[in-house]
């Protein structure tokens, strides 16, 4: 008898949802309506409208184009019985068609979540991070049940001391000059591979070992420092800048051609430089230096707020990462711990025995005096 009223129940239920669906009624909650500040682009396409929030927002170039890769198959993906978008079409769908195509409560979210699922949990979070700018943009949220896989603790790497020696040796007798000064600012500044190919000439101040960072991650500036090693290998470097130059371009760095390095080139580089170095591929990037110039500041003692400035990280929880250094590391800071320790013991030594050797008088052997002879 129980079953039969709870089957009878759901006949009920059954025949109400389908009165209700004959009638054009549904049970899903409708999208938001389009914001009011989308109004007036509604029936634009999509694509420009949120290049240029994502400018306004004052977004790098970089982090515009990896928004774009991330959403673009979103936009894309087709639920099942929808035919499959294609790359024009996607760009060509109007604001207000996007915010109905891509509302959370049509499954079209969940259904992209699990193409991703063969990503890199870092990846994953780039995809994640761009799909919601993207739906708050249009005025949707993003559902709590839109899991993130964990990244876990990944240490940065970096170069041990061994590497960094035969890696500088090699770029300073590479046949190409570019190779030295590139490894030279990388490693002394921490500036990324982007920063450096946009340094121009004038943004350089010689005497003052400084240089002006413009436009850099998320589209702010910052002053980078030099040592001395850097002037050298900015003077090394002119002659062959001067002799490349025949197009009048501001830029410091300066290929074969005249024209001015991209991050591609300078990777291509660096992989050709690792190899000849006796590295594996893919161990010597531009970011691997970055990150030993970032750990290297930190064994001599500086600050996690300098060291956030210097690398121009908008949070410190970034440059936090830097605390979780790994065994080789630790095992360096170790020794050179001790042999400071060892040294300053040494010196408190020898500073003791000076100071007992100017206390106890030297007494000359003309003035002792003798007692008298016993008869």
């Amino acid at each position: 008898m129980r079953d039969r009223g709870f089957r009878g129940l759901d006949e009920r239920r059954q025949t109400f949802l389908d009165a209700d669906k004959e009638n054009g009624v549904s049970k899903v909650s409708p999208p938001p309506n389009l914001p009011q500040r989308l109004a007036r682009i509604s029936s634009l396409p999509w694509l420009g409208c949120w290049q240029q929030q994502l400018q306004t927002e004052g977004k790098s170039e970089n982090t515009s184009k990896s928004y774009l890769i991330g959403v673009r198959r979103l936009v894309e993906t087709s639920l099942p019985g929808e035919i499959m978008l294609t790359r024009e079409q996607a760009v060509a769908i109007t604001v207000e068609e996007l915010h109905i195509r891509i509302a959370p409560h049509t499954g079209r979210l969940d259904l992209w979540q699990q193409s991703l699922n063969q990503l890199k949990p870092s990846t994953v979070h780039a995809r994640l991070a761009a799909a919601g700018h993207l739906l708050r943009w249009l005025g949707h949220s993003m559902p709590d049940h839109i899991s993130r896989p964990h990244r876990g603790k990944r240490l940065p790497r970096t170069l041990n001391r061994n590497e960094l020696e035969i890696v500088l040796r090699t770029a300073a007798n590479w046949e190409n000059p570019i190779a030295n000064i590139i490894i030279t600012i990388l490693l002394d500044t921490g500036m990324r591979v982007s920063e450096i190919c946009n340094l121009d000439e004038y943004d350089i101040d010689i005497e003052d070992y400084s240089a002006r960072v413009v436009g850099g991650k998320g589209n702010k500036d910052r002053m980078v420092l030099f040592t001395d090693k850097t002037i050298r290998a900015i003077n090394l470097w002119n002659p062959s800048r001067e002799e490349r130059n025949k197009h009048e371009d501001s830029a410091l760095l300066l290929n074969n051609r005249g024209g001015r390095l991209t991050p591609r080139s300078i990777q291509k580089l660096m992989n050709v430089l690792g190899k000849q170095a006796g590295l594996p591929r893919g161990r010597l990037t531009p970011h691997v230096l970055r990150h030993n110039f970032a750990t290297g500041l930190l064994e001599r003692g500086a600050d996690l707020v300098s060291i956030q400035r210097l690398l121009g990280h908008a949070n410190i929880s970034t440059t936090r990462v830097y605390l979780e250094i790994g065994d080789q590391t630790l095992r360096e800071v170790y020794k050179r711990a001790q042999t400071l320790r060892d040294a300053l013991e040494e010196k408190k030594a020898l500073d003791a025995e000076e100071n007992l050797a100017e206390e106890v008088p030297i007494i000359e052997a003309d003035s002792i005096l003798l007692p008298d002879t016993l008869d």
